[in-house]
């Protein structure tokens, strides 16, 4: 999708849906060419006048991509004023994505909190739809409330042939689904090949550390541990400098990295 001649000129992507999970969070579905697009990637998306902003992908079709955007700045809050029909300025994608033959033949639990369900929807819907891939699956993800749980149709759909667990850390006393913090549950997850298992952990900073700190006590090793930094992003190729941490520029090597290595990032 990339002008390869000036790799800051964006391509207009025509809007064909507009998903409403909550009053701030949408889904913006456009038209697009996705053939080098993988989960975990993301695009800058640009409105002349207003700038540009960071979006990861949340879901990759045959000729379209989703991006989920939470209205919280110039550029976001204007992007939901767009209607079906009109067109974003995109382009990307970039970073290095999630590689699904990773996980392969593998125990695989994903841990999440709130919209960085997002950026990991790619790989739930591929375990769905290929269960013959993976030995094993578990889903955790968190979100403040019951009104604030994105993929609401998603995940009651994934949950009729995978194991997920969609927990809230506050709710009323009625609230009958499970409550708490996504490190409550990881100390269940039970891996029986700790050589041939994964962990993918997406969220807070805060979250993700103590998520990893769980997994760790498990037992499963810092290599299969896999973390994105996607928080990070700005300009996307390297050049503003802002998302470097180190010698390492997360929107060119990043922003999915093992924990083996990503411990020692220090921002």
């Amino acid at each position: 999708m990339c002008n390869c001649s000036n790799p800051y000129i964006p391509s207009p992507a025509e809007i064909l849906e507009i998903i409403k999970h909550t009053e701030n969070e949408w889904t913006f579905r456009v038209k697009a060419d996705t053939s080098v697009t993988k989960p975990g990637q993301f695009y800058e998306i640009s409105l002349p006048k207003f700038g540009e902003s960071p979006i990861s992908v949340s879901g990759i079709g045959k000729d379209f991509i989703d991006f989920t955007i939470r209205a919280v700045g110039r550029v976001t809050n204007e992007i939901f004023e767009y209607k079906i029909g009109d067109k974003l300025f995109i382009r990307g994608p970039y970073g290095n994505g999630f590689d699904l033959n990773e996980y392969n033949g593998k125990e695989l639990a994903i841990v999440v909190g709130g919209s960085a369900l997002a950026p990991v929807r790619g790989i739930i819907q591929h375990v769905y739809n290929n269960l013959d891939k993976v030995k094993s699956f578990k889903l955790i993800a968190g979100f403040k409330s019951p009104k604030d749980i994105l993929f609401a149709k998603d995940l009651e759909e994934w949950s009729k042939k995978l194991d997920v667990i969609v927990t809230v850390d506050g709710a009323e006393d009625d609230y009958k689904g499970p409550k708490g913090l996504v490190t409550k549950y990881i100390p269940d997850i039970k891996f029986n090949d700790l050589n041939n298992s994964s962990a993918v952990v997406v969220g807070p900073p805060m979250m993700m550390k103590f998520s990893v700190a769980e997994f760790l006590k498990l037992n499963l090793s810092e290599k299969n541990i896999w973390v994105s930094y996607e928080r990070n992003m700005h300009c996307g190729i390297g050049k503003c400098g802002h998302c470097k941490m180190d010698a390492t520029y997360i929107c060119l090597d990043g922003p999915v990295f093992n924990y083996e290595f990503a411990k020692n990032l220090v921002d």
